[in-house]
Protein backbone atom coordinates (compact mmCIF):
# COMPACT_ATOMS: atom_id res chain seq x y z
CA UNK A 1 0.00 0.00 0.00
CA UNK A 2 1.70 3.19 -1.20
CA UNK A 3 0.75 6.17 0.95
CA UNK A 4 1.07 9.31 -1.14
CA UNK A 5 -1.21 12.34 -1.03
CA UNK A 6 -3.07 14.53 1.43
CA UNK A 7 -5.33 13.16 4.12
CA UNK A 8 -8.00 15.53 5.41
CA UNK A 9 -8.27 14.22 8.95
CA UNK A 10 -11.22 15.00 11.20
CA UNK A 11 -9.06 15.47 14.27
CA UNK A 12 -10.65 14.13 17.44
CA UNK A 13 -10.53 15.92 20.78
CA UNK A 14 -7.80 14.86 23.19
CA UNK A 15 -5.03 14.36 20.62
CA UNK A 16 -2.27 16.76 19.66
CA UNK A 17 -1.43 17.23 15.99
CA UNK A 18 1.81 15.35 16.66
CA UNK A 19 -0.18 12.46 18.17
CA UNK A 20 -2.21 12.31 14.94
CA UNK A 21 0.93 12.20 12.81
CA UNK A 22 2.43 9.43 14.95
CA UNK A 23 -0.73 7.33 14.68
CA UNK A 24 -0.92 7.78 10.91
CA UNK A 25 2.71 6.72 10.53
CA UNK A 26 1.79 3.42 12.15
CA UNK A 27 -1.44 2.97 10.21
CA UNK A 28 0.11 3.74 6.82
CA UNK A 29 3.48 2.17 7.73
CA UNK A 30 5.50 5.14 6.54
CA UNK A 31 7.73 7.73 8.19
CA UNK A 32 6.93 10.36 5.58
CA UNK A 33 3.99 12.00 7.32
CA UNK A 34 3.68 15.67 8.27
CA UNK A 35 0.91 18.03 9.37
CA UNK A 36 0.38 21.51 7.96
CA UNK A 37 -0.20 23.47 11.16
CA UNK A 38 -1.22 22.47 14.66
CA UNK A 39 -4.59 22.33 16.33
CA UNK A 40 -4.84 22.48 20.13
CA UNK A 41 -5.56 19.07 21.70
CA UNK A 42 -9.22 19.77 22.57
CA UNK A 43 -10.00 21.38 19.20
CA UNK A 44 -11.64 19.13 16.61
CA UNK A 45 -12.00 19.34 12.85
CA UNK A 46 -10.10 19.75 9.62
CA UNK A 47 -6.39 18.89 9.86
CA UNK A 48 -4.75 18.32 6.45
CA UNK A 49 -1.86 15.86 6.74
CA UNK A 50 0.67 15.13 4.00
CA UNK A 51 1.95 11.64 3.27
CA UNK A 52 4.77 10.45 1.02
CA UNK A 53 5.73 12.86 -1.75
CA UNK A 54 3.06 15.30 -0.58
CA UNK A 55 5.26 16.18 2.42
CA UNK A 56 7.27 18.29 -0.04
CA UNK A 57 4.42 20.80 -0.27
CA UNK A 58 3.49 20.89 3.43
CA UNK A 59 5.28 24.21 3.92
CA UNK A 60 3.09 25.82 1.25
CA UNK A 61 -0.07 24.80 3.08
CA UNK A 62 0.60 26.55 6.38
CA UNK A 63 -0.50 29.95 5.04
CA UNK A 64 -4.05 28.85 4.28
CA UNK A 65 -7.01 30.87 5.45
CA UNK A 66 -9.10 29.01 8.02
CA UNK A 67 -12.74 28.71 9.04
CA UNK A 68 -13.91 27.87 12.55
CA UNK A 69 -17.13 27.41 14.48
CA UNK A 70 -16.65 28.58 18.04
CA UNK A 71 -18.71 28.93 21.17
CA UNK A 72 -18.03 32.03 23.25
CA UNK A 73 -19.08 32.19 26.91
CA UNK A 74 -19.35 35.50 28.75
CA UNK A 75 -18.97 36.16 32.45
CA UNK A 76 -15.84 34.06 33.00
CA UNK A 77 -12.24 34.33 31.75
CA UNK A 78 -9.49 31.71 32.09
CA UNK A 79 -5.70 31.71 32.02
CA UNK A 80 -5.69 29.74 28.74
CA UNK A 81 -8.57 31.74 27.20
CA UNK A 82 -10.46 28.48 26.63
CA UNK A 83 -12.55 26.13 28.77
CA UNK A 84 -9.56 24.10 29.98
CA UNK A 85 -7.70 26.70 32.02
CA UNK A 86 -8.12 27.93 35.56
CA UNK A 87 -10.59 30.77 36.05
CA UNK A 88 -9.02 34.21 36.49
CA UNK A 89 -12.06 36.52 36.50
CA UNK A 90 -15.79 36.11 36.97
CA UNK A 91 -18.63 38.59 36.61
CA UNK A 92 -22.07 37.08 36.17
CA UNK A 93 -24.50 38.78 33.80
CA UNK A 94 -27.45 40.51 35.43
CA UNK A 95 -29.22 41.74 32.30
CA UNK A 96 -29.86 40.18 28.87
CA UNK A 97 -27.50 40.89 25.97
CA UNK A 98 -29.45 42.04 22.93
CA UNK A 99 -28.67 40.44 19.59
CA UNK A 100 -28.12 43.80 17.87
CA UNK A 101 -25.54 44.81 20.47
CA UNK A 102 -23.62 41.58 19.89
CA UNK A 103 -23.81 41.93 16.11
CA UNK A 104 -22.40 45.45 16.39
CA UNK A 105 -19.37 44.14 18.31
CA UNK A 106 -18.76 41.34 15.79
CA UNK A 107 -18.84 43.87 12.96
CA UNK A 108 -16.23 46.03 14.70
CA UNK A 109 -13.93 43.01 15.02
CA UNK A 110 -14.12 42.20 11.31
CA UNK A 111 -11.22 43.24 9.09
CA UNK A 112 -7.59 43.79 10.09
CA UNK A 113 -7.31 43.70 13.88
CA UNK A 114 -4.49 43.62 16.41
CA UNK A 115 -4.14 40.59 18.66
CA UNK A 116 -1.86 39.70 21.55
CA UNK A 117 -1.32 35.90 21.49
CA UNK A 118 -2.28 33.93 24.61
CA UNK A 119 0.39 33.11 27.19
CA UNK A 120 -0.55 29.48 26.66
CA UNK A 121 0.48 29.37 22.97
CA UNK A 122 3.42 28.21 20.86
CA UNK A 123 4.47 31.72 19.85
CA UNK A 124 8.16 32.15 20.62
CA UNK A 125 9.73 35.00 22.60
CA UNK A 126 13.53 34.96 22.85
CA UNK A 127 13.60 31.44 21.42
CA UNK A 128 11.22 30.04 24.01
CA UNK A 129 7.53 29.20 23.58
CA UNK A 130 5.08 31.31 25.54
CA UNK A 131 3.46 28.28 27.16
CA UNK A 132 6.85 27.31 28.59
CA UNK A 133 7.04 30.69 30.35
CA UNK A 134 3.42 30.32 31.47
CA UNK A 135 4.03 26.92 33.03
CA UNK A 136 6.90 28.43 35.04
CA UNK A 137 4.70 31.30 36.16
CA UNK A 138 6.80 33.83 34.24
CA UNK A 139 4.97 36.72 32.58
CA UNK A 140 6.71 38.10 29.48
CA UNK A 141 5.80 40.83 27.04
CA UNK A 142 3.96 39.25 24.14
CA UNK A 143 4.42 40.50 20.58
CA UNK A 144 1.36 42.15 19.07
CA UNK A 145 0.34 40.95 15.62
CA UNK A 146 -2.04 42.09 12.94
CA UNK A 147 -4.46 39.39 11.76
CA UNK A 148 -7.26 39.27 9.20
CA UNK A 149 -10.83 38.47 10.20
CA UNK A 150 -12.62 38.08 6.89
CA UNK A 151 -16.04 37.32 8.32
CA UNK A 152 -17.80 36.66 11.63
CA UNK A 153 -21.28 35.16 11.42
CA UNK A 154 -23.49 34.82 14.47
CA UNK A 155 -24.91 31.30 14.27
CA UNK A 156 -27.04 31.42 17.41
CA UNK A 157 -30.55 32.62 16.59
CA UNK A 158 -31.49 34.02 20.01
CA UNK A 159 -32.71 37.59 20.18
CA UNK A 160 -31.59 37.86 23.79
CA UNK A 161 -28.62 36.12 25.45
CA UNK A 162 -29.25 35.72 29.15
CA UNK A 163 -26.93 34.92 32.07
CA UNK A 164 -25.46 34.29 34.43
CA UNK A 165 -23.00 32.96 31.81
CA UNK A 166 -24.56 33.55 28.37
CA UNK A 167 -22.98 31.80 25.41
CA UNK A 168 -23.34 32.00 21.64
CA UNK A 169 -21.91 30.33 18.54
CA UNK A 170 -20.04 32.11 15.76
CA UNK A 171 -18.48 31.12 12.46
CA UNK A 172 -15.16 32.85 11.79
CA UNK A 173 -13.30 33.03 8.48
CA UNK A 174 -9.80 34.31 9.12
CA UNK A 175 -6.23 34.53 7.94
CA UNK A 176 -3.10 32.80 9.19
CA UNK A 177 -2.08 33.32 12.80
CA UNK A 178 -5.49 34.24 14.19
CA UNK A 179 -6.25 33.02 17.70
CA UNK A 180 -9.98 32.36 18.09
CA UNK A 181 -9.46 32.10 21.86
CA UNK A 182 -8.16 35.64 21.87
CA UNK A 183 -11.00 36.78 19.62
CA UNK A 184 -13.45 35.44 22.21
CA UNK A 185 -11.69 37.46 24.92
CA UNK A 186 -11.78 40.56 22.70
CA UNK A 187 -15.52 40.15 22.17
CA UNK A 188 -15.93 40.05 25.95
CA UNK A 189 -13.78 43.15 26.43
CA UNK A 190 -15.94 45.10 24.00
CA UNK A 191 -19.00 44.00 26.00
CA UNK A 192 -17.25 44.92 29.30
CA UNK A 193 -17.27 41.30 30.41
CA UNK A 194 -14.78 38.50 31.10
CA UNK A 195 -15.07 35.86 28.36
CA UNK A 196 -13.50 32.69 27.05
CA UNK A 197 -13.80 30.32 24.11
CA UNK A 198 -15.77 27.37 25.43
CA UNK A 199 -15.74 25.19 22.29
CA UNK A 200 -13.94 25.21 18.93
CA UNK A 201 -14.08 23.22 15.70
CA UNK A 202 -12.11 23.96 12.54
CA UNK A 203 -14.43 23.57 9.58
CA UNK A 204 -12.02 24.45 6.75
CA UNK A 205 -8.31 24.85 6.10
CA UNK A 206 -7.68 26.38 2.69
CA UNK A 207 -9.42 24.18 0.09
CA UNK A 208 -9.99 21.35 2.57
CA UNK A 209 -13.38 21.23 4.25
CA UNK A 210 -15.36 18.95 6.54
CA UNK A 211 -16.75 17.24 3.43
CA UNK A 212 -13.22 16.02 2.61
CA UNK A 213 -12.55 14.70 6.10
CA UNK A 214 -12.21 11.14 7.33
CA UNK A 215 -12.00 9.87 10.90
CA UNK A 216 -9.45 7.53 12.44
CA UNK A 217 -12.18 4.88 12.61
CA UNK A 218 -12.69 5.11 8.85
CA UNK A 219 -8.95 4.95 8.22
CA UNK A 220 -8.52 1.92 10.48
CA UNK A 221 -11.34 0.12 8.67
CA UNK A 222 -9.73 0.69 5.27
CA UNK A 223 -6.25 -0.28 6.47
CA UNK A 224 -7.58 -3.74 7.26
CA UNK A 225 -8.64 -4.33 3.65
CA UNK A 226 -5.71 -2.35 2.18
CA UNK A 227 -7.82 0.41 0.64
CA UNK A 228 -6.62 3.24 2.90
CA UNK A 229 -4.75 4.87 0.00
CA UNK A 230 -8.14 5.65 -1.59
CA UNK A 231 -8.81 8.11 1.25
CA UNK A 232 -5.89 10.29 0.16
CA UNK A 233 -6.47 13.38 -1.94
CA UNK A 234 -3.96 14.34 -4.68
CA UNK A 235 -1.14 16.62 -3.55
CA UNK A 236 -2.10 18.99 -6.38
CA UNK A 237 -5.15 20.05 -4.35
CA UNK A 238 -2.81 21.43 -1.70
CA UNK A 239 -1.20 23.92 -4.10
CA UNK A 240 -4.18 24.65 -6.34
CA UNK A 241 -3.98 28.30 -5.20
CA UNK A 242 -0.59 28.72 -6.92
CA UNK A 243 -0.25 30.23 -10.35
CA UNK A 244 0.51 27.36 -12.75
CA UNK A 245 1.65 26.47 -16.27
CA UNK A 246 2.02 23.25 -18.24
CA UNK A 247 5.30 21.88 -19.56
CA UNK A 248 5.76 19.82 -22.72
CA UNK A 249 7.36 16.39 -22.47
CA UNK A 250 10.89 17.59 -23.24
CA UNK A 251 10.72 20.46 -20.75
CA UNK A 252 9.17 18.14 -18.16
CA UNK A 253 12.27 15.95 -18.27
CA UNK A 254 14.52 18.97 -17.78
CA UNK A 255 12.37 20.10 -14.85
CA UNK A 256 12.74 16.75 -13.11
CA UNK A 257 16.50 17.17 -13.49
CA UNK A 258 16.29 20.55 -11.76
CA UNK A 259 17.04 22.72 -14.78
CA UNK A 260 17.06 26.51 -14.80
CA UNK A 261 14.57 27.71 -17.44
CA UNK A 262 13.57 30.84 -19.26
CA UNK A 263 10.55 32.39 -17.57
CA UNK A 264 7.47 31.55 -19.66
CA UNK A 265 4.98 34.27 -20.53
CA UNK A 266 2.28 32.29 -18.68
CA UNK A 267 4.14 32.92 -15.40
CA UNK A 268 3.28 36.42 -14.20
CA UNK A 269 4.11 36.02 -10.52
CA UNK A 270 7.38 35.16 -8.78
CA UNK A 271 6.35 31.58 -8.00
CA UNK A 272 4.38 28.98 -9.96
CA UNK A 273 3.57 25.28 -9.94
CA UNK A 274 4.50 23.43 -13.14
CA UNK A 275 2.40 20.51 -14.40
CA UNK A 276 2.77 17.85 -17.08
CA UNK A 277 0.13 16.92 -19.63
CA UNK A 278 -1.47 14.47 -17.19
CA UNK A 279 -2.12 17.17 -14.60
CA UNK A 280 0.60 16.02 -12.21
CA UNK A 281 2.68 18.67 -10.48
CA UNK A 282 6.34 18.36 -11.43
CA UNK A 283 7.86 21.19 -9.42
CA UNK A 284 7.44 24.62 -7.91
CA UNK A 285 9.54 27.23 -9.70
CA UNK A 286 10.55 30.72 -8.59
CA UNK A 287 12.27 33.72 -10.14
CA UNK A 288 16.04 33.32 -10.26
CA UNK A 289 17.50 35.65 -7.61
CA UNK A 290 20.40 36.90 -9.75
CA UNK A 291 19.44 36.18 -13.36
CA UNK A 292 16.47 38.24 -14.60
CA UNK A 293 14.26 36.41 -17.07
CA UNK A 294 15.15 32.99 -15.69
CA UNK A 295 13.44 30.73 -13.16
CA UNK A 296 14.86 28.00 -10.97
CA UNK A 297 13.26 25.09 -9.11
CA UNK A 298 12.29 25.97 -5.55
CA UNK A 299 11.23 22.38 -5.06
CA UNK A 300 11.13 19.40 -7.44
CA UNK A 301 8.13 17.27 -6.58
CA UNK A 302 7.93 14.66 -9.34
CA UNK A 303 9.98 11.49 -9.17
CA UNK A 304 12.21 10.33 -12.01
Amino acid sequence: MKAEGILALDKPAGMTSHDCVAKLRKLYKTKKVGHTGTLDPEVTGVLPICLGRATKIAEYMSDYGKEYVAEVTLGLSTETEDAHGAAVAQAEWNMPLERESLLSVLTKLTGTIEQVPPMYSAVKVNGKKLYEYARQGIEVERPKRMVEIHEIELLSEDKLFEGPFPSFRIRVKCGKGTYIRTLAVMIGEMLSSPAHMSKLRRTASGPFTEADCVTFEEIEATVQNETASFLLLPLEKGIAHFESWNADEQTAQRIMNGAVLSKPKEMEQSRAAVYNGEGKCLAVYEDHPSKPGLIKPEKVIAQQ
